[in-house]
């Protein structure tokens, strides 16, 4: 007979079900919460005493890198960080590691999972080399995990949008869903990055210009993509990460991306890095456009957000934008990795230092990021991410927390920042402070919203039992670093900060129908313009299952 477990007396913070610092119990049985027992005579098999401790859902970072040639990459290219860093030891129960920007498999999984997180989904994965990134998430224990497909470049795409077969175009997204196993689509410098392949070497994208060879244009790709996620009706909208990253005078594209959209849904990806006044000739005149963007967000139900804010030190950029990390290497003179998957994508990688306290353009992308927290009413649209690894790892979270729930801790950093700062954003001007319960909203309920995973994100019956239970603290950063308890699927799996026991969650995909009729156009393209053949690219349901078994093992 399953365990019915019962955590007692915590202070409840759960948004989606308007549960707001309640003292409550929760139940759990076969890896939900279920309703209290109807008879007082029904005992719990164990019980958890949480009084005095808060409850919140497992948190769920909807925008990270954690699997895929290209994190494997970028660990690669960085042994002095591996050197330098915080090391995991080996237990009865953990493998060792290292800890840096880019963290093995099973750190990761142990990382999220001492914070309270059990959910990550990585952001562009290419549909070629989707079978590396689920042989990844095998190796990664503790949390659920996905990813986003990278569409943007993708040539039969741009063909189809050129022809305007509409059908055969859904049809094609939702074969590569279901044939790999992804969530969502997702684009990357819709059309800028064959552009660069092509002739250009240019990272600067004219929405409104024809991709080279194929006469659609990122304003296309972008309208129409949107379109079909929403015929599809996949549970994420399109998911973008817009044209000019890093680029100033960048948010004017993001805004006609936005507009696009034509009324479809659309998740504009760590939208700090596309909130740019200025030149793109002149980088001393970088200042925030965020209450611009914010304004029109505000306005448009659509449209959501995550945030992708910087924390100072070292790290990596690591993107499917390998125009971006080109435009880097120029700038940084560093080490830098770029490859390119046939018809479909690129990715580029290459380490970097925030410096804000040094750098005006650093200190600006700090202050962006916290902007759009504080000045985004609605925090439902807006989810926490540091693009993992791009602006900061992702176990550096409680820092960002502690800066929004304390607005003086926010101006005595801005006090050591570079005195222009006050003169490019707003931030030093905005008063306002998160709550728990907001907190709980960026770091759970909205991204679960947002991804459309209904059991997650909560603490309602019938809800996964993923449950994170802190010490409070008014240091918020150190009560956010470390869990005392974490439930995984009902299974206790930290214990006063440490991993007590290594699980290995589910892998989220989604499988929209198409017709077969539509099957042998895809499949002639395919022959003709692939290296490999088409019966080896679908991911069967065999080997998909053997990896999910290797993962218990």
């Amino acid at each position: 007979m399953s365990r019915l477990l019962k955590i007692e007396g915590g202070t409840v913070y759960d948004p989606a079900n308007g549960v707001d610092g309640l003292v409550a119990d929760l139940w759990i049985r076969d890896g939900r919460i279920v309703a209290a027992p109807a008879s007082p005579e029904v005992r719990p098999d164990q019980t958890f005493d949480a009084r005095g401790y808060v409850i919140m859902p497992g948190g769920i970072d909807m925008h990270s890198h954690i699997a895929g040639p290209k994190v494997n990459s970028g660990r690669k290219m960085i042994p002095d960080m591996k050197r330098n860093g915080q090391t995991i030891s080996r237990t009865a129960i953990t493998r060792s590691g290292t800890i840096g920007p880019a963290p093995s498999t099973f750190a990761t999984g142990y990382l999220y999972s001492t914070m309270g997180y059990t959910t990550a989904f990585d952001a562009a994965i290419p549909g070629l080399l989707a079978r590396h990134a689920h042989e990844e998430f095998a190796d990664t224990p503790q949390i659920d995990k996905g990813f986003y497909v990278l569409f943007g470049n993708n040539h039969y795409v741009m063909d189809r949008i050129r022809a305007q077969e509409q059908e055969q175009l859904d049809a094609y997204c939702s074969w590569m869903l279901s044939s790999i196993r992804g969530y969502t689509i997702k684009l990357v410098n819709p059309g800028g990055v064959e552009s660069w392949k092509q002739i250009s070497r240019m990272s600067i994208q004219q929405l409104d210009s024809p991709v080279p060879e194929f006469g659609v244009t990122p304003r296309d790709i972008v309208r129409e993509l949107s379109a079909t996620a929403d015929r599809l009706a996949l549970p994420h909208s399109v998911h973008i990460h817009c044209n000019n990253l890093g680029i100033p005078g960048n948010w004017q594209t993001t805004l006609h991306t936005m507009q696009s959209l034509e009324g479809h849904r659309g998740h504009f990806a760590h939208v700090q890095f596309h909130s740019y006044k200025g030149d793109p000739n002149d980088p001393r005149s970088f200042a925030s456009a965020a209450p611009e963007l914010v304004d029109y967000v505000k306005a448009h139900p659509n449209v959501t957000v995550d945030v992708g804010h910087v924390n100072p030190g070292k790290t990596l950029s690591m993107t499917g934008d390998a125009p971006f990390s080109f435009y880097l290497r120029h700038i940084r003179n560093n080490k830098w990795f770029a490859a390119d998957c046939e018809q479909e994508s690129s990715c580029g990688v290459i380490p970097i230092e925030y410096r804000p306290e040094k750098s005006l353009i650093h200190a600006v992308q700090w202050a962006i990021a916290l902007e759009w927290y504080l000045l985004m009413d609605d925090p439902w649209r807006c989810a926490m991410t540091s693009d993992h690894p791009n602006g900061g790892a992702f176990y550096r979270y409680p820092e960002v927390i502690a800066l929004l729930m304390d607005r003086e801790l926010r101006r005595d950093t801005i006090r050591k920042l570079p005195h222009q700062l006050t003169s490019r954003t707003v931030l030093n001007d905005i008063d306002r402070e998160y709550t728990l319960q907001e907190i709980a909203i960026i770091t759970r309920a909205a991204p679960a919203r947002i991804l459309g995973l209904r059991q997650k994100g909560h603490l309602g019956v019938g809800a996964d039992a993923d449950i994170t239970i802190y010490t409070p603290d008014r240091d918020r950063r150190k009560m956010f670093a470390s869990a005392r308890w974490v439930f995984k699927a009902g299974e206790l799996v930290v214990d006063d900060g440490d991993i007590c026991r290594q699980v290995f969650g589910d892998t989220h995909f989604v499988a929209p129908h198409y017709s077969e009729e539509s099957l042998p156009g895809i499949e002639e393209w395919f022959q003709n313009h692939y290296t490999i053949q088409f019966s080896n690219y679908a991911i069967s349901d065999d080997h998909f299952a053997s990896l999910a078994a290797a993962g218990q093992m």
